[in-house]
């Protein structure tokens, strides 16, 4: 592999690097100016490992630079917990918000069910009342018919009596 082959995808790792939200300003001043560094020397034989060059260690920079990604991958793991217990405590109070609302709606609609009830009370005693008042009407006219109906009989078996004596009569 050659120097060239090696260099250009670090390179633009490194030109990546700095636009990335992970990175404060002094460490983006610090990978640029390490990366111009880079393009000026010659010499890669840390950033490319051939056969013959063993790896070299991380110096003081790239532990900085990874010790700043692990507290800023801490921090969003922190953030996104914070987040997550957020949306955890809005649910609590949103179920505590519908319980309330449903026990309140339970009772509005219980009360609503015992004002119906008692309308329909009322309105059975008025209509128990017409119908006893009615019942009443009937009664007496029935009783008024059976009368007429007493006093009908009567009047047939008069007239009935009265044409069996005219029928009956000798005549002269």
């Amino acid at each position: 592999m050659s120097n060239q082959e090696c260099e250009s995808p670090e390179l633009e790792e490194e030109q990546a690097k700095p636009n990335s939200p992970f990175f404060d300003d002094i460490e983006r001043r610090e990978l640029h100016s390490e990366s111009l560094s880079r393009k000026e020397s010659p010499s890669t034989s840390l950033l490319c490992p051939t056969a013959d060059a063993p790896v070299a260690a991380l110096d003081g920079k790239s532990s900085n630079y990874f010790a700043a990604l692990d507290s800023n991958i801490e921090n969003l793991q922190r953030r996104t917990q914070q987040l997550i217990e957020e949306i955890n405590e809005n649910r609590k109070k949103d179920h505590t918000v519908m319980s309330n609302f449903r026990d309140s709606l339970m009772l509005k609609v219980s009360s609503l069910a015992e004002k119906l009830e008692e309308s329909m009370f009322l309105i059975y005693d008025r209509h128990n009342k017409q119908m006893q008042d009615k019942l009443q009407e009937l009664s007496e006219i029935m009783e008024r018919i059976n009368q007429i109906q007493t006093e009908l009989r009567q009047v047939c078996h008069t007239v009935e009596a009265a044409y069996k004596d005219l029928c009956v009569q000798p005549e002269v």
